[in-house]
């Protein structure tokens, strides 16, 4: 998803994501090291989308914190 649609989401739908990609994160990993993996690129998409929620969460805390 772009950057610009995870901004549209609230804060709770935002942290709901945050918990959902650390489990599928947890889990190819898991797939991976038992050499079950479907599609082994998708740890990488996985990762860079829970760092893109991480970011736009801790932008909105800083924002919060300016005004």
């Amino acid at each position: 998803m772009k950057p610009a649609k995870w901004r549209e989401l609230s804060g709770e739908e935002l942290g709901q994501k945050v918990q959902e990609l650390t489990e599928e994160v947890f889990n190819l990993r898991f797939q991976l090291s038992m050499g079950v993996a479907k599609n082994p690129s998708r740890i990488q998409q996985a990762k860079r989308d829970l760092a893109r929620v991480k970011t736009i969460l801790r932008e909105r805390e800083l924002q919060g914190q300016r005004g």
